[in-house]
């Protein structure tokens, strides 16, 4: 035996951390004699011969390996040897069974020294194609690259059915100082489970999924498995092409139907389970080409453990979940939708993962993907972890995760999760809880630098996908572009104008006089961003009770008039839209995660009227580019009035730069129907009503204008001409400006 005890004993311990210094093929001396030796680390194997290929079919040379260690260690030395050759391995199992393979420590590495540098400087934006389990074919050879970052571990082996989970027998080999460990498996392919076990310098064992795993199997096993991500065959090129055109016409009609996959529809005959991607992707595009919608915003579907943290509790970032299928099918969802005519917009959570064993947390013993300090590294609200922006390999990971979703599944947006908990220090944290930046400031910077930096890479590899802030706060310049010193986002969620409004209808009838600067103070900051109007999921869970159940009535057909109006005057006001499924119906109950929407409540006109009414919004905010095209210039506004307090009424005006075409929207927040309202307006004609949600078609009470008003010559509002209106109770109107009646 060439090998000394000690050696040996590295892998009967499994301690070695460099095992292609040992097994495989090497130089060496036996004696005076100098030759080289092969040795191989095999599993559950009594003999073991070293194959050489012959010259010709079937002359293959065999050298009998001894084994040197109960535990599946072999070795053989060929004398005067100097030319290395490849080779294969037949190993007699305990079983009698024969097995012929190559040997995974014969292959030179699949990683090259500029893969390594510019990941460790967090400029690798493929790193999800080099780090992970990728199918490769090396040297005619097909099998599997495994590759994981651990700088903090002193031994990593890959493990999973094919060795029995035993870290003894696929040890990998440390490539320099990149931190980055790898081996290459001949012989496996697709559909394999494994993970990656670590051993700490103290000695204590972690079994890790992979970080950049493509799939992973249902909990509570969560192992990774091996997939090709790219089996789906697109048929979406017109679409992205359109996307790209479209890049540089950020002000059109986006109107966007949020969705959680696993509670929109269930197979009732079926035990009640979600339907699947391919079940889910024909369902939703026909619904949302019947409403109207552009896009659907999915609720994160990277893959997570916990049904009850909805996706936002994330453990594979760039795995598609298993819950409704494979990742192929996903592709297969996002192509369908594209071919539909709609755009897919994803949740993306770099804010925060959770702190399961098996997952990121102290990933190799060490606070590798989080900070070390829980005062910048514990989220409070969550009791999840926050990522280390400063560190560049955890910002190359997740820039590559964006660009990942992007490339592998041609996603029109991400809608980035709780950035305002990213970009300040003390977020939700008590004095003495944080640690201020270089300056003494509460802003992380290394957050804010990660997030410019993934909204540039974004619209340079993919110009039109959109980029979209969740920021609760007044954070400048979160949807200004960086190159002016802004964040980079396209849209932000505007937090502020959903609170407020809410804040206003949620008012009893009596009370709105008083609360009107509720509804207008909106005005005020509408364009320092680029806004969308959101009623999200996150306003109807925890108690806060359905959108129709916020309204304040006591019969149905009366919450159902209010939030009719609220919807009308959604789509009027400036901004894109985004509304979370049921809401287009006026769902009673609250969402929940584990059920389906009530979809039986459309035989019910009240709920009914409230879907064909989102469904008219978004046909008129897609046809009328005063609506859809201009809602990022605050020259296309104008207040007609807005403190008429006696009656509770509210009226604005949207038009075109060349105020050729103007409508005017008529709210009315009182059940009571009033008569010979006068409304100023721009232009004399026909004013022809768009949208009344008290219309009979919608459930409501029919009283309304006939279709349109003529103006008259009576001035009003700063106006010379002006409308004599009926004010529908409870009611939103919009009317278009068109010079006559015909």
């Amino acid at each position: 035996m060439l090998l000394t005890a000690a050696e040996l004993a590295l892998f009967t311990s499994a301690t070695c951390a460099q095992p292609h210094g040992l097994l495989g093929m090497h130089a060496a001396k036996s004696g005076r004699t100098s030759g080289l030796v092969v040795r191989a680390f095999l599993r559950d194997a009594v003999a073991c011969d070293l194959v050489e290929p012959g010259e010709a079919a079937g002359a293959d040379t065999l050298h009998p390996m001894e084994r040197v260690a109960d535990s599946g260690l072999f070795e053989v030395f060929l004398p005067r040897r100097k030319t290395h050759f490849p080779y294969q391995l037949r190993a007699t199992r305990t079983n009698g069974e024969l097995r012929q393979f190559h040997d995974p420590y014969r292959f030179l590495p699949t990683l090259g020294d500029q893969d390594l540098y510019l990941f460790n400087e967090g400029n690798e934006h493929r790193i999800y194609e080099k780090l992970g389990a990728h199918p490769r074919v090396i040297e005619g050879v097909s099998g599997v690259a495994f590759a994981v970052w651990a700088p903090g571990a002193a031994r990593v082996s890959v493990v999973g059915n094919f060795n029995a989970w035993d870290g003894r027998y696929h040890p990998m080999r440390p490539l320099g100082a990149s931190g980055v460990w790898e081996l290459f498996i001949p012989g496996l392919g697709e559909g394999e489970l494994y993970k990656f076990e670590l051993r700490t310098p103290a000695g204590n064992i972690l079994i890790k999924t992979d970080p950049y795993g493509t799939a992973f199997e249902a909990p509570p096993g969560n192992a990774s498995i091996v997939c090709d991500p790219r089996k789906h065959v697109w048929g979406d090129a017109a679409w992205l092409e359109r996307r790209a055109y479209e890049a540089d016409h950020k002000d059109r009609p986006i109107s966007v139907y949020e969705v959680h996959l696993g509670s929109w529809k269930r197979r009732l005959d079926d035990g009640h389970r979600p339907l699947t991607y391919r079940e889910l992707a024909p369902a939703l595009a026909g619904y949302c080409v019947e409403l109207g919608f552009t896009h659907i915003e999915i609720m994160p579907v990277a893959e997570h453990p916990f049904d009850g943290s909805w996706g936002y509790q994330v453990t594979g970032f760039f795995a598609p979940t298993h819950r409704f299928g494979r990742p192929e099918d996903f592709a297969w969802f996002v192509d369908h939708l594209h071919q539909r005519g709609i755009g897919v917009i994803l949740d993306w959570v770099p804010a925060h993962f959770p702190r399961d064993g098996f997952a990121l947390a102290e990933f190799d013993g060490t606070h590798l993907y989080e900070h070390a300090d829980p005062r910048q590294g514990a989220h409070m609200d969550w009791g999840t972890l926050i990522f280390n922006y400063g560190r560049h390999e955890v910002r190359g990971f997740l820039i590559a995760n964006a660009l990942a979703w992007l490339d592998r599944y041609h996603l029109d947006g991400l809608r980035v999760d709780a950035v305002a908990s990213m970009l300040y220090l003390d977020y939700s944290r008590k004095e003495g809880e944080w640690i201020p930046n270089k300056h003494g400031g509460r802003e992380n910077l290394e957050a804010i630098a990660f997030l410019r930096e993934t909204n540039r890479l974004v619209k340079h590899y993919h110009p039109g996908v959109l980029m979209i802030a969740e920021e609760s706060t007044a954070f400048a310049g979160i949807s200004r572009p960086v190159a002016e010193g802004g964040i980079g986002f396209d849209f932000k969620w505007n937090m502020g104008w959903m609170h407020d409004t809410l804040k206003f209808f949620q008012k009893e009838p009596v009370h709105r006089k008083w609360h009107l600067n509720d509804f207008t103070f909106g005005a005020l900051y509408q364009w320092s961003e680029n806004f969308v109007s959101v009623f999200s999921h996150d306003e109807v869970v925890h108690g806060k009770g359905s959108m129709l159940m916020k309204m304040p009535a006591l019969e149905i057909r009366d919450r159902a008039a209010h939030l009719r109006s609220l919807y009308g005057h959604m789509w009027a006001w400036p901004g894109k839209k985004l509304l979370f499924m049921g809401s287009e119906f006026g769902q009673s109950r609250e969402w929940a995660y584990a059920g389906q929407l009530d979809w039986h409540l459309l035989k019910y006109l009240d709920h009914e009227g409230i879907r064909l009414l989102v469904r008219d919004l978004n046909r008129i905010y897609r046809e009328e580019p005063v609506l859809g095209c201009n809602d990022l210039d605050s020259r296309t506004f104008r207040w007609i009035n807005c403190n008429d307090g006696d009656i509770t009424a509210i009226s604005y005006l949207r038009h075109d730069h060349a105020q050729k075409t103007f409508i005017a929207t008529v709210g009315h927040y009182t059940p009571l129907k009033r008569e010979n309202y006068r409304v100023g307006v721009p232009r004399k004609g026909w004013w022809r009503e768009l949208i009344n949600t008290d219309s009979h078609y919608y459930g409501g009470s029919g009283a309304g204008n006939g279709g349109g008003v003529h103006t008259d010559d009576i001035p009003s509002d700063g106006f010379e001409q002006s409308l004599r209106l009926v004010l529908p109770p409870l009611s939103t109107t919009l009317f278009k400006w068109t010079e006559s009646e015909a």
